[in-house]
């Protein structure tokens, strides 16, 4: 019988710190500067991050969204994932809006509506709109308006990861979980694998959860019997 190993090495979560910024940094310091000081931000022009999968969205979405909710604002989040948007909370400081090229027509409403009232002076100070997507605003399958305003403000576009960043990563990553991993197998991993970061993090979930459960080193072997279904 397989021994379970208790789950001690979890990874942080996405935060701006973690970020791996490669060719984005430009991209990276200016969400620092939004950010500002304590429950404010400094730039209140919308910004619109685009780039292919694995360029580093979600990530930035996220540790924006909780870098904020830690400065105590309170933050308006949209994704596909949510059949049934909410109406637009006066209460918010920020409003990120993630994977828009997927919005449904609901979705595209509720985005349209969130961003007008967020910028719209009558409803009180400008609020910060922040929004990520596969393409660059001209491109996006939305609706007219919806895609005029994604461009208003400052536009990114994210490049994806050289290989030693990708290292570089994935390496940070394991020692956060005190797991020792060894240059040939991620030299492995990025050579036989898809390259993109979400997808390699979920495998260095798996590969490290098996190396817990069958108590062995992290070596190729294990990481090719893991892939086996030994």
């Amino acid at each position: 019988m397989k021994q379970l190993a208790l789950d001690i090495g979890l990874a942080s979560g996405p935060t701006l710190e973690n970020f791996q910024p490669g060719g984005n940094a430009q991209a990276l310091q200016h969400l620092r500067l939004a950010v500002g000081e304590a429950g404010a931000l400094r730039s209140p022009v919308p910004t619109y991050l685009w780039g292919e999968p694995g360029t580093g969205k979600s990530h930035l979405l996220r540790a924006m969204y909780e870098a904020l909710r830690a400065q105590g604002v309170r933050v308006g989040w949209l994704d596909p994932s949510m059949r049934w948007p909410t109406s637009f909370d006066e209460r918010w400081g920020a409003v990120l809006l993630h994977d828009v090229h997927r919005y449904s027509e609901a979705q595209q409403a509720a985005a349209f509506n969130w961003f007008i009232n967020a910028i719209d002076p009558a409803v009180g100070a400008p609020r910060w709109v922040l929004a990520a997507g596969e393409l660059p605003p001209a491109d996006l399958p939305l609706r007219e308006d919806l895609r005029s305003r994604l461009a208003w403000g400052h536009v990114f576009q994210l490049q994806p990861l050289a290989d030693e960043d990708r290292r570089a990563v994935l390496l940070r990553q394991a020692a956060e979980r005190g797991m020792a991993l060894p240059r040939d197998v991620v030299d492995y991993m990025l050579s036989h694998f898809s390259r993109d970061l979400a997808s390699l993090a979920e495998l260095l979930d798996r590969l490290d959860a098996h190396a817990l459960r069958t108590q062995r080193a992290v070596t190729i072997p294990l990481l090719k019997s893991m892939l086996q279904g030994d």
